[in-house]
């Protein structure tokens, strides 16, 4: 087995050969940009204002800072910028809501800074790319620095043959595409992606590979692609806030390997803020290291994931981040003292091959409704039913809840999140103490 290409991106860049050296690279990088935001950012020179970056002395004095949140970036984008707006070459607005009304974060970027992503994404490819493959990327691409952009230029360095689709809106385009191109390998989102190979299987028998990012991965989804069409499927980790790349896996496709010289990841409990050892879950936080644009110290992500206490089957000296286990908001505390799921919900509804979007709505402590969309018409009272049971089943011995499940049948338009995939799945909580959402 080949040794993750991360490392070798690492030792180039930045000089070190083990573990101690990137750790020691780590804390000289933080306290420069410590000093970096303290005199340019208006929201780290007054939330930082006591902290003397000098008198660090480890990562574990680092981990005791104060952590910046979404909402802090949704309140003030502008107040963490650390250049002048005339060197800002990309904004990216992040919606998460679908609401107008609330305020959105915005991510800022320098040439730079994307700069930085291309090269993460070149050796970050490695791990499953070569010059022989050709890569279909179904991700956004038209604009300039957007992800499929910086994918497209990343592999255009190997000489790998990329064509950038966008998300999947149209399947007869893109099975196209795949035959023509003959493409091989295709990176996208995960539910899109289960969503063209059950409505495309013949044109997917010939992809080998799969990139699977943007969102949480269901372990039932990477199972049925592996069986059905015998292909490797790997996982990246990353968020705009990251500058997009976060980690990848290796071929022991057993965990992501991070991108350790731009960014510092701690695993946190997220009601204490206390750090925990590595092999315990927590809430995922990341602080940048390079970034020019926007800087961020100790950013929570709402992502629940470990690092492995044990070394990777590759060889490298590089950290591996288990696979993430979704998000903390996507698990909701009822008021029965129960937790209603998103992870469960999904690893159980996606059992269902002709399941192939869903919405879930939480109405009351008592009451779940799930939503779904169907491609085949003839089978939907046996799914109905099915499903149904599977749920009811599962909630009233795990969870003590009834539930009512409508399905929506409409084989030709496109499943919602098939439209508004970028915006990550939840649960609508619709309970009165929380209000609408």
């Amino acid at each position: 087995m080949e040794k993750t290409p991360m490392e070798e991106w690492i030792v180039k860049r930045t000089g070190i050969k083990s573990a101690a050296e990137l750790q020691t690279y780590q804390l000289n990088q933080i306290v420069k940009t410590l000093n970096q935001v303290k005199k340019q950012s208006a929201f780290y020179r007054k939330q930082l204002a006591a902290v003397e970056p000098a008198q660090l002395k480890s990562l574990a004095d680092f981990n005791k800072l104060p952590l910046t949140t979404p909402e802090d970036l949704k309140n003030a984008p502008f107040s963490f910028l650390c250049v002048s707006q005339t060197r800002v070459d990309r904004i990216v607005t992040l919606n998460t809501s679908g609401t107008m009304a609330e305020k959105k974060k915005r991510i800022f970027f320098t040439d730079q800074d994307l700069q930085k992503t291309v090269d993460f994404f070149d050796y970050g490819m490695r791990s499953l790319t070569n010059n022989r493959d050709r890569v279909l990327v179904l991700l956004p691409g038209q604009a300039y620095g957007s992800i499929g952009d910086l994918l497209q230029k990343a592999l255009l360095r190997s000489g790998t043959k990329c064509v950038v689709y966008g998300l999947l809106t149209d399947l007869d385009a893109v099975e196209k595409i795949i035959r023509e191109a003959d493409i091989n390998c295709i990176v996208g989102i995960p539910i899109q992606l289960l969503f063209l190979s059950r409505m495309k299987k013949e044109a997917f028998k010939q992809i080998d590979k799969i990139l699977l990012s943007t969102d949480y991965v269901p372990q039932v989804l990477v199972n049925e692609l592996k069986r059905k069409f015998d292909c490797q499927v790997f996982n990246h980790y990353g968020m705009t806030e990251m500058g997009y790349g976060g980690g990848v896996e290796c071929q022991a496709l057993n965990g992501c390997h991070m991108r350790e010289n731009d960014l510092y990841f701690e695993i946190i409990n997220p009601d204490s803020g206390q750090p925990l050892p590595d092999g315990s879950y927590g809430e995922i936080v990341f602080t940048t290291l390079t970034r020019e644009a926007m800087p961020l110290i100790r950013y929570r992500t709402g992502d629940i994931g470990a690092f492995s206490n044990e070394p990777c089957q590759c060889g490298t000296f590089l950290k591996t981040m288990k696979k993430v286990e979704g998000r903390l908001g996507n698990s909701i505390k009822l008021n029965t003292g129960v937790d209603c799921n998103l992870k469960i919900l999904e690893e159980l509804l996606l059992e269902f091959e002709e399941i192939i979007d869903y919405q879930v709505i939480l109405e009351n402590d008592t009451e779940l409704t799930i939503m779904m969309t169907l491609y085949e018409n003839k089978d939907q009272a046996c799914v109905k039913k099915q499903a149904s049971e599977k749920l009811k089943r599962y909630f009233m011995t795990e969870f003590g809840i009834l539930m009512r499940v409508n399905i929506n049948i409409n084989g030709e338009q496109r499943p919602d999140h098939m439209i508004n995939s970028m915006i990550k799945r939840k649960i609508t909580d619709q309970r009165k103490e929380h209000g609408n959402e």
